[in-house]
């Protein structure tokens, strides 16, 4: 299969921001207040962004983002993942959520580009993703989360995770962006697992 550069590029972007979204929180420059304004600023920004080109702005988002979303909802991966993050932030303990970002991060975008390079084999929860993605995914999610947490936690939330990825969850007729999902998914599995285990 053909390598796709411009999605290279996007899982590029979506790895880079949730490192300097982890570095900045555990070096405590970053926080759900700075975040959430960081969330308004960029809302404001897409919302700007439909009608007018902005510089610098608009070659980043044509550099990026996909067509139909650019003319749609400029910036809804980064604003879906700014969303997930300030989530799992607000709901969990620190280490949790710093946990969660890391499989959002990671496990995220390596389900992508290798269900996308590598994956033959179709998921059964989404015939869109493909099941070596997946468990790619699952893997890298456990790795980057394992700087925060223990093993296993790490590995359950993490294949909870991509698993919970793979479903289309809709509310009111639109897909749930799964940079959303998939934190929360992770959080919530490490929280229960540091509850009753």
């Amino acid at each position: 299969m053909e390598i796709n550069k411009f999605e290279i590029r996007r899982q590029a972007v979506h790895i880079c921001l949730g490192l300097i979204i982890v570095i900045l929180l555990i070096n405590n420059i970053l926080n759900s207040l700075i975040l959430f304004i960081i969330l308004i600023i960029g809302i404001i920004i897409s919302i700007l962004s439909r009608k007018f080109r902005i510089p610098v702005i608009y070659s980043f988002l044509k550099l990026f983002e996909r067509k139909h979303t650019l003319k749609t909802f400029p910036g809804r991966g980064t604003i879906s993942f700014l969303i997930g993050c300030l989530l799992v932030l607000q709901l969990f303990e620190k280490d949790i959520a710093l946990a969660s970002i890391m499989i959002l991060t990671f496990g995220d975008s390596v389900s992508h580009l290798f269900g996308w390079h590598i994956g033959r084999k179709r998921h059964p929860l989404n015939c869109l993703k493909s099941i070596e993605g997946n468990i790619a995914g699952a893997i890298a999610g456990f790795l980057g989360a394992m700087f925060f947490i223990s093993p296993l936690p790490a590995l359950l939330a993490s294949f909870g995770a991509m698993t919970a990825e793979a479903v289309e969850l809709k509310m009111n007729e639109r897909i749930v962006d799964d940079n959303i999902i998939v934190p929360l998914v992770a959080g919530t599995i490490i929280y229960l697992i540091s509850k009753f285990l």
